[in-house]
Order: C-alpha cells, then structure tokens, then sequence
C-alpha cells in the first residue's frame, strides 16, 4: 500500500490577547482552557467541541500530549484509550510509532558521527557505505549523493514510496533486501532519479541508505547505536528504535487503529527502516529531544551535538525547506523547525521555536488522528500566545510515511 498522502495542517492564525491575561496560568489551567470548548471555534467549527468529543468525531481512541514552554516541559498528558482490544489508558509513558518523526532524531546520531570524525556531511556516501553500493550512474559526476543530501531530501533519489511496514508474523527484510527491492520488501528499490542537490524530493529510501551507512561507520546494529549515541543522552527512556519492539516494552505501547476506531488487525506494524518510521516513543521524550535541539543552539547544552554542530538541523542545505533532518519554516517573524508522520494507525507532529524555548508534540493512534493533530495545536496556540503557526505546522506534516 502506497502511503505518501499528503495531509495538510493548518493551525488557526487568530488575534492574541493581551499578555496580562496568561501571566498569572498555571499548566493546570493551560489543559483545562485546551481540554474544554473553545470561543474561537475556527472554519471547520471544531474548536465547539471537548477534546473528548473531538476524539470520539474522529474515532481516534487515544491522544498523548506534551507542550513546551520556557525550554522545559509544561505539562504533558495522555487521553483516552490505548488498546481498544484490551482497554488500557493512555498515560504519559504510553509509548506511539513516532512514524517519520523517526527521521530527526536519526539525523541527530548522523551529525554525532561526524562530530566524532567518522565521516562529514558532504562524503560520498559510498565511501562510507561498507555493506552494499549505491548505483549513481553518471547523476553524480559532479557531486556526490552525501549525508547531507540524504537527510534534507535532496540527493536525487526518486524511490517514491512511503513504507507500509510490515506484519509482525511476516518475514522481515534486511535493510539491504529493501534497498535492492528484493522479494521479502514491500517496497521497490531505491534508484538515482535526478543530480544531487538540484531538487526537493521526499525519500524514506534515503533516509535507509542513510541507516545503513551510520550502521557500517560505528559498526553496530542501528537500535543499539541510537539508544547510546541519543537516546540515553536526551534521558529519552520511554523511547527504542527496536523493531519489532521487545517484549518488556510492548505492554507499554498504544494498538494502531483505523478510520473508526477500531483494532486494525495486527497490534501494529513492523518497520525496519528504523531511521525513517522505526521509533517508538513519547511525547515527553519527544519534547526533550526537541528542547536538546533548542538549548544546544544558544549554547546550553551538548549533551549529544555541540552548539556549531546542531546548526545543521537548523539551517536549510539550499535546497528545499529541510535542514539535516527538521523543515524549517518561517511564519511572521518566528521560526520553527518541525516534522509530522504518519504510520499504520498511528498520526504524530512535532513543532518547536527556534529561539524562543517553546512547541509540541502530540501523537495519536488511529488513522484519523490528523484533525486531533490540527485541532489541539490550534488551541496550544491560542493559549501560550504563540506566533503564527499555521504553515510551520502544516510542513511539518506533509508526508504521513
């Protein structure tokens, strides 16, 4: 099934009130002003409804919610049901499929390879590549296909595919089966399309050539690496990159549903491209991640990348509107890196200021939890007072993969 629908979010861009007014709120306050029906209701009028009737709309049994505020986390808070099928609440540490939010926080174990010196942002990948070749053909005479293409969608690859994912009583392929297009992946095969750096095209294949070769630079599995090189670091402990996810950690994870509601079958897919859709996780963990990002670029704190290094997250490569891993987008005079997704039964954003130490992070388990997406940071924005966010959101989650 080929998943690359584009799903549009648009946050309400409303006028303010004043300053004073939310001075003197407390997060309890924030969730109850967010949680309840809403003056502002919007063009679609949903902001009339509770966020308990706005999951029950949209069939979408379970919502996770963190907001950022002054670089820490405000508050953060789980909704309704985890697994319709067993009826277990969401609560803080109910683990999501962050689905392509997967990506930059691969890209952060990237840039931390080439901190520590295993290779730059600008190497051809396939002298660093060990395991298997990328077949360039003559598209990369003049430039090679880089890490830094590779995370910012602007190597040339054309794969044109999102990633299903896979049953977890299927067989699974190795990250060189789904490169070459072999018959135990779903997907086809990555292949050159165009030069490097000459367009903008979203590419998970990318993004899994890139696993691979993080893989064969630190020479260990790519969960193992991840947990070390990030996650341990960002104290991110409700997260793994394992897939299909252990045991220990599976009665802790939300069920993917469908369009109603309603179990989807399988508890969830299987994802081995880990870089592109693997990661397993929180909102909170989320949220510290991107705090990480926010801190080390005003120089306070290099828990994993220093401040010069964490500027390539940051800073779009020249073409198209992603830096190594976020899009970035202006919106009036705020910028915002950000990254949506989109896996089997599971809706998921990630949206924070470059400077000013505040964002989200919500995520959902069913496959319509894109207006619970739209809605509830409609009203985050609202309520902090934020900047107009309605197009930063919006690239953020372009390509549910």
């Amino acid at each position: 099934m080929n998943i690359r629908t584009i799903a549009t979010l648009s946050l309400m861009v409303s006028v303010f009130p004043p300053p004073s007014i939310a001075q003197d709120r407390m997060p309890g306050d924030y969730m109850a002003i967010i949680e309840a029906a809403q003056e502002s209701t919007g063009p679609d009028s949903l902001g009339k409804l509770t966020i308990k009737e706005l999951m029950d709309r949209f069939g979408v049994p379970g919502v996770s919610v963190a907001v950022i505020q002054d670089f820490n986390v405000h508050w953060a808070k789980g909704y309704g049901i985890a697994d319709v099928e067993t009826g277990a609440i969401v609560d803080r540490e109910t683990m999501f499929q962050a689905a392509s939010i997967s990506k930059p926080v691969a890209a952060m174990a990237v840039l931390r390879a080439v901190q520590d010196g295993l290779f730059t942002l600008d190497d051809d990948i396939n002298n660093i590549l060990t395991s298997w070749t990328l077949d360039t053909g003559e598209f990369t005479r003049d430039r090679p296909v880089s890490p830094r293409s590779l995370t910012s969608h602007t190597s040339g690859l054309g794969d044109g595919f999102g990633f299903p994912g896979y049953d977890p009583s299927d067989p699974l392929p190795t990250v060189v089966q789904i490169l070459d297009g072999h018959e135990l992946s779903n997907v086809g095969p990555v292949f050159m399309e165009r030069t490097p750096m000459s367009f903008f095209e979203y590419s998970g294949g990318g993004v899994t050539v890139m696993q691979l070769a993080l893989s064969d630079a630190r020479k260990r599995p790519f969960a193992d690496l991840m947990h070390d090189e990030v996650l341990q670091p960002l104290e991110m402990k409700n997260s793994s990159f394992e897939q299909p996810i252990s045991s220990d950690r599976d009665h802790n994870t939300a069920r993917a549903h469908g369009r109603e509601g309603q179990p989807k079958g399988a508890k969830w897919h299987v994802y081995p491209e880990q870089a592109a859709a693997g990661l397993w996780t929180t909102p909170t963990d989320l949220a510290h991640f991107a705090i990480e990002v926010q801190k080390s670029a005003i120089g306070e704190s290099n828990r994993v990348l220093s401040q010069t290094t964490v500027q390539e997250m940051l800073s779009p490569v020249g073409v198209g509107g992603y830096a190594v891993g976020f899009s970035i987008s202006q919106m009036g005079e705020g910028w915002y890196f950000s990254h949506g997704g989109g896996n089997w039964g599971f809706r998921c954003i990630l949206i924070a200021h470059k400077i000013k130490g505040y964002g989200l992070v919500i995520m959902t388990n069913a496959d319509q939890g894109g207006a619970i997406l739209r809605e509830i940071g409609r009203r985050v924005q609202l309520a902090y007072e934020w900047d107009s966010t309605s197009e930063a959101v919006s690239r953020g989650y372009t390509r549910p993969r």
